[in-house]
């Protein structure tokens, strides 16, 4: 079900908070073109153009890659996606980023989901994956057929030492004060609508009913234009 119009969206959350599969469902269910602006720069930097050679030296550092590269490679990228609604996810980081975005592609919404840090944390506890595919299991979400083996390859699964509880429930903290200065901003603009729930369940109907609002409002529009 496209849009009549160009719809321009932003969707936030915080690390595990169930982004990607509320964002696979936009894009399925409303024919959003996807963009993520970290998987582009990792493809940038496999691929070794100018551009992903100099964000790799900030990433190889683990420093942030810089507002001017990121920009620049969000903006390359909505340029070529033309004509069709989008949907930018998990961008933008910071304030800069977001008043350049607003300068040049002004929003229609931004999608916020509001889940509770310790049901993140309980979540990211019974996270298992398989190294080399990167496939991702959840248990008593999205459990293994064999307890920590691979349902394809039948190897093992393991933990990052990343989705510890202590280093999860940090990294919450650190997304919260680095994202405020971007939530305050769409508040006051009026573009934020929050999304709260501990399940995808939960969250994706309100999600959609949102959606589907808007565009039956952007058909309204159209047809009065």
């Amino acid at each position: 079900m496209l849009f009549s119009k160009v719809f321009r969206m932003v969707i936030l959350g915080a690390p595990a908070s169930g982004k990607g599969t509320i964002s696979k469902r936009i894009v399925d269910r409303f024919g959003f073109v996807h963009i993520s602006p970290g998987d582009m720069l990792r493809l940038h930097v496999l691929h070794g153009s100018d551009l992903g050679k100099k964000a790799k030296k900030y990433m190889d550092e683990g420093k942030l890659v810089p507002d001017e590269i990121v920009m620049k490679c969000v903006l390359g990228r909505i340029t070529e996606v033309g004509n069709k609604s989008w949907m930018l996810d998990g961008f933008p980081r910071t304030l800069v980023q977001a008043e350049r975005l607003s300068a040049s592609e002004p929003l229609h919404a931004v999608i916020n989901l509001d889940v509770p840090h310790d049901v993140i944390i309980e979540r990211v506890k019974g996270r298992w994956i398989h190294l080399s595919s990167g496939r991702v299991y959840n248990v008593g979400f999205n459990d293994p057929k064999v307890p920590g083996k691979d349902d394809v390859t039948g190897e093992d699964l393991v933990q990052r030492a990343d989705d510890k509880p202590d280093v999860v429930a940090e990294r919450l903290n650190v997304y919260e004060k680095m994202l405020r200065p971007v939530l305050n901003y769409y508040q006051k603009q009026e573009l934020i609508t929050n999304f709260k729930g501990s399940t995808t369940a939960e969250i994706w109907p309100q999600v959609e009913k949102f959606l589907l609002a808007k565009r039956m409002k952007a058909v309204a529009e159209s047809i009065q234009g």
